[in-house]
């Protein structure tokens, strides 16, 4: 197997000063887009998240290795093998990303990733210690199976990440429309991360927003309707150890008190918000509610979009974000 290095290890000191820039501008233009212990715990679940990462990765990569002896053939390192793995992969991420938002179990370790009720470039380092009992992986595995090898799969999954940091801003507004039509962006990326009701459960994309655009889960960053960050019940706390596992002990606490094996089932792999007796809200239910409420829908579920309505430029300083 090729050395190939890490390219994450190369772009933190990219993302530590575009952390340090992005606080520096938002204390010209908005000083509530950063909060000291928010921005805090965000940085700490990131340390943790790596160390998980660095104890749990080389479970990943014995799966993979063992897999591969399955593989019909051994894809070579060549330049369309590259580019075909780049693109699977954020495939692959775009369907694991939709299920840990459809799965209580995968969700438990993803929702430190939107825990946070700001939306700054720290917000990217905000992830989870517990990825590996997610799960999350399986929906990776199938790429070992095609041959692709594992340090390509390594470095192109690297790259992913690196991508998704920068998106996580409000400092950048909409770019120009072509790139906003292919490419995830911060603005499609704000949408995600938004807990208004139209915004629940879309644009899951890592890096190309087509995805979303192929399978109906797309929603375009309307002005009108500003994106509102959080989860839809909120931490109330910065405590570390409460962020990266409350809704592990939600779910224990669940499933204790719940009689039934099919309702204990239901509470670790039905959708976040679901309960037995139907007396919590799936983000369906609260779409369902506003929608009956305004008489409204989301652009994205078959209504036409007005391109001009949302604008595409670049924001500058002192300009308005949406």
């Amino acid at each position: 197997m090729p050395n190939l290095p890490n390219p994450i290890s190369y772009a933190i000191p990219v993302f530590v000063l575009m952390v340090m820039l992005d606080m520096v501008l938002a204390r010209f233009r908005d000083r509530s887009r950063y909060h000291v212990k928010d921005t805090l715990t965000s940085l700490l679940l990131g340390l943790g998240s790596t160390v998980a990462g660095v104890i749990t990765g080389g479970a990943v990569v014995v799966m993979g290795l063992a897999l591969q002896r399955y593989a019909p053939f051994q894809i070579p390192y060549t330049w369309w093998a590259w580019l075909l793995a780049f693109i699977l992969y954020d495939l692959c991420f775009y369907v694991a990303h939709r299920a840990s938002h459809r799965i209580r179990w995968m969700w438990a370790s993803h929702v430190i990733h939107h825990s946070s009720q700001h939306y700054n470039l720290s917000t990217a380092l905000r992830q989870t210690w517990t990825n590996f009992i997610s799960l999350g992986f399986i929906f990776f595995l199938p790429l070992f199976l095609l041959g692709f090898p594992i340090p390509m799969l390594v470095f192109v999954g690297a790259l992913n990440t690196i991508y998704q940091f920068w998106i996580h801003t409000e400092t950048i507004g909409r770019l120009p429309r072509w790139v906003e039509a292919v490419m995830n962006t911060p603005s499609h990326h704000r949408v995600h991360h938004a807990t208004n009701p139209r915004y629940l459960d879309k644009n899951y994309a890592g890096v190309f927003i087509v995805w979303d655009k192929m399978f109906g889960t797309f929603e375009p960053e309307l002005d009108a309707d500003r994106p509102r960050y959080g989860i839809v019940r909120n931490l109330g706390s910065f405590n570390l150890l409460w962020a990266a596992f409350h809704e592990w002990i939600g779910i224990a606490k669940d499933v204790w008190r719940t009689p039934g094996w099919t309702n204990k089932l239901g509470y670790m792999v039905a959708p976040p918000g679901w309960s037995h007796d139907g007396s919590r809200e799936t983000s369906e239910t609260i779409k369902a509610r506003w929608r009956a409420q305004t008489g409204e829908t989301e652009v994205g579920s078959g209504a036409a979009v007005d391109e001009d309505s949302r604008g595409d430029a670049v924001i500058g300083p002192g300009a308005t974000l949406v």
